[in-house]
This record gives structure tokens, C-alpha cells and sequence, in this order.
């Protein structure tokens, strides 16, 4: 099970080491702010090798965490489809919505 567990978070920390270089080279002021990082990580991760992420991912450690802590985001996030689309895009509205007001960093 250690194993599995391992390779999972391996499999985790490579899907977010890519998503996370490929989003700081294409816009790195928006990837710090989303990401919640510090200029100077985005920095280094926009510049690692597949070899250097490989090692990094390759670690006991997850790399990302999940920003979401509310019931009330997850519960919009998962619930059953609405039969109606405008219905269903409300719904993704209200958890942006909620969500965006995670992100805002004080001056």
C-alpha cells in the first residue's frame, strides 16, 4: 500500500510541477497569485528539467494543497448536475465567486 500511496503522490507532483511551469512561463504575475507562491518559486520552477522535476516529484511530500476548505464550495462542486445548463452555470459562477475571494491578497 506504501508503495501505491507513493506513486500516487509522484504521479500528483508531476501533474502539478507541469501545470505549474507551464502557467508561470505563459503568465507568471497571475501564476503567483493563483498559485500562492512567492516570485522567486516561480521563478526556479520555470526553469526546471524534466530531470530536476522528475527528482522533485519523485518525494514523500505533496507538493500542492487543496485551497478549498469550505462545505459549501465542495458541495456546488460536486453536486448533481442541474437539468437545466443556465442552472449548472450558476452554479459554477457562485463557487468562482467564492473561490476568487480566497485569492485576494491585502495590500
Amino acid at each position: 500500500m506504501k508503495a501505491q500511496i507513493k506513486a500516487e503522490i509522484r504521479d500528483a507532483n508531476m501533474a502539478y510541477l507541469n501545470m505549474a511551469q507551464s502557467f508561470i512561463q505563459k503568465d507568471l504575475q497571475s501564476a503567483v497569485k493563483i498559485l500562492g507562491m512567492s516570485q522567486d518559486a516561480a521563478e526556479i520552477i520555470k526553469t526546471l528539467s524534466e530531470s530536476q522535476k522528475t527528482s522533485i516529484a519523485d518525494s514523500d511530500i505533496l507538493l500542492c494543497r487543496f485551497g478549498v476548505s469550505d462545505d459549501v464550495v465542495w458541495t456546488l462542486l460536486t453536486s448533481h448536475p442541474a437539468p437545466k445548463p443556465e442552472a449548472e452555470h450558476a452554479k459554477r459562477l457562485l463557487a468562482d465567486i467564492l473561490l476568487a475571494g480566497r485569492l485576494v491578497v491585502p495590500a
